[in-house]
Order: structure tokens, then sequence, then C-alpha cells
């Protein structure tokens, strides 16, 4: 038994959907430790095997805000980690694995009490606040860059670099040819916000495709995520422009999707920029400014430093600015399929074998977890 745990969004359920299915395929059998978040949002939207898994739920919490929301979040923390030692005392897991969120530091911290085998996974190029301070307490500690930054000195000897683990519908595309873009051709664009979409998108992507001279328009066809609420005045904007545009909260295939587009334009998550790198897509990144540590800013720049796509800081990513990168593209097709083999190299597809064979290492057998367990 492995237990996996995760924040309920996409940047951490779909690396611990990929790591379930190679550890699923071996025999293993999996389960996931998560928060609201995921039954509220995720188990409606995800669907392969993070579907078909047993799911625990936990309280979570940050730190982040005032001095009342920092009380709430440490009983939060408090209360989670009771009930995360309550779940594992039952399953007597052979390994933990973290992969960030708010209920991932609950159960890796019960874990590291009860001295079970734990693995941590980093998925971005900055290491997160909860994984630095759980990082002196794990067994390991696997990371998608090989220079992760802001790792505690002394916890050096306990890293390896699997990479960011992708789902197998996304690992398949990396071998799916980047779609021919053709003079006069149309360019197919893909919006994507995060797991949850991104206002900025919703205003700004409508009025630099308007800015573009007709006839550049015309060729365009957008498929676009938009928060809930955006969708409407989103799809207004595109069809007074007279423009068929696809839009929706969530797309359940977003495999099939970006095998299809030229461009991507998205955020600069961790899995966002591993399924990137797999499909060999380029991309127009556009950082969260509030992430933690701008850790989204440095994802983003170590594609755009390979040549494999454009980072355009959020204060600076503006209709007009839009546009005319749009419009050098339109212009000059060939900068999109160099960007996309630059994208394609940065692809480790077996980062979800390298993850699984680490927790391998670190579980041992079963026996051996049940002598190491401590109630």
């Amino acid at each position: 038994m492995i237990v996996l745990a995760a924040g309920g969004t996409g940047g951490h359920i779909f690396p611990a959907e990929s790591l379930a299915e190679a550890l699923i395929a071996q025999g293993r059998k999996v389960v996931l430790i998560t928060d609201k978040r995921f039954a509220d949002y995720g188990a409606s939207s995800y669907e392969g095997v993070i579907g078909d898994i047993p799911v625990y739920y936990i309280h979570a919490g940050g730190l982040g805000g005032g001095l009342v929301k920092k009380l709430c979040g440490m009983v939060c923390i408090a209360l989670g980690t009771l009930q995360a030692r309550r779940i594992m005392r039952k399953l007597k897991p052979a390994a933990v694995v973290g992969f960030g969120g708010y209920p991932s530091f609950p159960t890796m911290l019960a874990a590291t009490q009860m001295k079970l085998n734990t693995v941590i996974h980093e998925q971005n190029s900055v290491a997160g606040r909860a994984n630095r301070a759980l990082c002196p307490k794990v067994k390991r500690i696997a990371t998608s860059y090989p220079n992760t930054q802001r790792l505690p000195g002394q916890c050096g000897n306990k890293v390896q670099m699997t990479g960011n683990p992708v789902r197998a519908a996304i690992k398949a595309l990396h071998h799916v040819p980047y779609p021919e873009v053709q003079e006069d051709g149309t360019l197919r664009i893909l919006v994507m916000g995060g797991s949850q979409g991104a206002h900025v998108f919703s205003a700004v992507v409508p009025e630099a495709i308007k800015l573009l001279p007709e006839a550049m328009r015309a060729r365009v066809r957008i498929d676009q995520q938009c928060r809930a609420g955006d969708i409407e005045p989103t799809r207004a904007a595109y069809k007074a422009m007279g423009m068929q545009v696809d839009l929706a909260p969530f797309f359940n295939d977003i495999p099939a999707r970006l095998a299809s587009a030229h461009l991507v334009i998205c955020r600069a998550g961790a899995s966002t920029v591993a399924e990137l790198t797999c499909a060999g897509r380029p991309a127009i990144l556009v950082p969260y400014p509030q992430a933690t540590d701008n850790h989204q800013y440095h994802n983003a720049q170590a594609i755009e430093d390979v040549s494999a796509g454009w980072v355009m800081p959020q204060e600076g990513f503006t209709a007009q600015a839009l546009s005319a990168r749009l419009e050098s593209f339109l212009n000059l097709p060939h900068l999109l399929p160099k960007a996309a083999a630059q994208m394609r190299t940065l692809g480790r597809i077996d980062a979800a074998q390298d993850l699984a064979r680490l927790v391998h290492d670190v579980s041992g057998n079963a026996r051996e977890a049940k002598q190491n367990y401590i109630p």
C-alpha cells in the first residue's frame, strides 16, 4: 500500500495520478489523501486512475494572512495531522509520497512522526515552503529540475531528480508530430489558465485577437479555458468578431487539444510546464504573480532560456503586446516549429517510472514497513 498526499488542484493531483498509474501497473495498491477542494472540484472533473482509487479527506490550511487566518491554519494543520495519523494507522502503508498543497503537509508530518518511509516530490524550480520544512524529516526528495532552488543544504544527499510525472495520455504526445503551420493556414491556439481558469486570459486574449488585422483574425482558432463566470462575456466578445471558439471551465480532453495546438497561452505552473515539454508545444507563459517565492516565473524562465517559449509577466500581458506577438507568429510561422522542437528536448517522459522506482527503493517490502511502523 502506497499513500499519496496531494492538494486538490491539478498542479498537485496530476503528478500524483501519474505516479499512481505507474505503481498500479507494478501491482501496488494506492490511496490518495487530499482535502475538500478535491471533493468540491476535482472529483467531478478528473478522470482516469485518480477517479478509481480510494480517497480520504482531511482538514488542511495555510499559514498566510492575518493573525486570525494563521491561527485557523494552525488548527487545521493540527487536526489534519491527527486525521492523517488515524488513516495511516489503519492502512499501514509501505511508503507515503507527498506532492505539495495544503493536505500534503499534515499528512507528511504525520508520516514522519510515525517513522514511515517518506518521499516528497517538488514540482517547481523553487522548493515550496512546506517541502522546505519537511526536507530534513523525510527519507528522499524527488525534484523536477536539476538545480532546484532553496532546498536546505543539509538535504543534498537525499535529492534525486526524477522530473515531473505527466499522465499517460500526455506522455503519448511526445511522439505525436507538431502540426504543420501552413502559410495563410489556421493557427490553433489553446488557452489554459490552470485547473480553475484565469480571469486575465478572458480579459486580454479576446481584445488581442480583436486588434489583429481582419485577414489574420480569420486564420485563428481558439480553444479557451475560462472561469465559469467569465464564459458568457468572453463568448460575447468573440461572437462580436464573428469567431467560432470553444470555451469551458475545464477541458477533459486536454491531450487531444494539446496535440492539435500550434501555440499554448497559459500560466507556468509545474504540471503545465511538464505537459508542454512532453508534448513539445510552444507557449506564451504568463506566470501567476502571487505564486509563492515567484516560482512560476522561474519555471517559465527555464523555458525561455532554451528558446522553447516566451515569458510575458502579467503586468506586460496586455492586449497590444499579445496581439503584436501573435501577429509575428502569423507572419513568420517558422518560429513556432523551432520553439516546439526545443520544448520537446526538455520533456522527461519517464518521470513517473523514475519516481515509482524511487518509491519502491524507499518502501522496501510490506514486512519491513510493518516493522518500522510506530502507532
